[in-house]
């Protein structure tokens, strides 16, 4: 008993991190039908930004903040200058060029950073916490991690519910032609919601890389997880998106308590293909296909 709470409540943190890397995969994808695949590569790059002001002014929380508006900036420039131009091209070309830039990204981040494994200093203490002689298999960080991603999804639901600006980014979403004839402008929404799915990514970097290191390639296997926690929350779906992440973050700390660590990655994959060949719209998606 002691091992299924320590395996479900370690998979927690995990599975956040993996819904904040499927969040900002839904928030592009509802706005423009991209999968961004230079999202985990835009994430290594910011928490590379952080790392560089958290050593030179020693203030953490500093450099969370400048990492997070780092994410914002990048993920603007990237629809105004990399996506916008083949938009209304065939599917097929804005994979290449977020693929693309994903290898440029991570190339430009080796020239500048090196090769080498970085550690990344975590905002609270990586022990293990416990109540009495029972322990709980989370640490304060990773509390920190499961509550960053839930006020982050909270702050994004509100925006989208109750003010003007989430009316059009669901307007957009929805159906961007008729949103520019009602006086939208689509053009900003698109790229405010690029620069939303940014910051996502930044603070999912930021938030895995205490455990995983950081290097030009850390966040490739996240990205893949993510979009593994996206597809099973369905990619309409920013509340499937958290729900697929704890899920599946989850089930692999199963995997890898009760079966082997090894079978980890593996596992990630066979729950990918195996929902992309039963239920490819996702487990929680209600939406059916639309064209746009």
């Amino acid at each position: 008993m002691q091992e299924f709470l320590e395996f479900t409540l370690g998979g927690l943190s995990e599975g956040m991190v993996y819904a904040a890397i499927a969040l900002s995969l839904v928030l592009i994808w509802r706005g423009t039908r991209v999968l961004n695949y230079s999202q985990g590569g835009m994430a290594m790059f910011t928490t590379y930004v952080a790392l560089i002001v958290i050593n030179r002014t020693h203030n953490y929380w500093l450099g969370f903040v400048v990492a997070l508006a780092a994410g914002l900036l990048f993920g603007a420039i990237v629809e105004r200058v990399v996506v916008r131009p083949v938009e209304r091209k065939p599917p097929l070309n804005a994979v290449i060029v977020t693929i693309g830039l994903l290898i440029l990204v991570e190339g430009v981040a080796g020239i500048i950073y090196g090769g080498g494994f970085r550690s990344f200093p975590p905002a609270y203490s990586i022990r293990g916490l416990s109540i009495g002689h029972l322990a709980l298999g989370i640490t304060a960080n990773g509390v920190f991690t499961v509550i960053a991603v839930l006020v982050g999804a909270a702050v994004l639901g509100a925006v989208f519910q109750y003010t003007a600006v989430g009316l059009r980014l669901r307007a957009t979403a929805f159906n961007p032609d008729v949103s520019r004839l009602l006086g939208v402008r689509t053009g900003r929404v698109l790229t405010l919601g690029w620069a939303l799915a940014g910051v996502f990514g930044a603070l999912a970097g930021l938030l895995v890389s205490p455990t995983t290191f950081l290097y030009p390639n850390s966040m490739d296997l996240i990205f893949v997880l993510g979009f593994t926690a996206a597809v099973i929350g369905g990619l309409e779906s920013p509340l499937g998106a958290i729900i697929g992440g704890l899920v599946l973050g989850i089930l692999l700390n199963y995997v890898s308590g009760y079966v082997s660590s090894a079978l980890v990655d593996p596992a990630g994959l066979v729950i990918l293909v195996g929902v992309l060949m039963l239920r490819p719209s996702g487990l929680f998606s209600t939406s059916t296909v639309r064209r746009v």
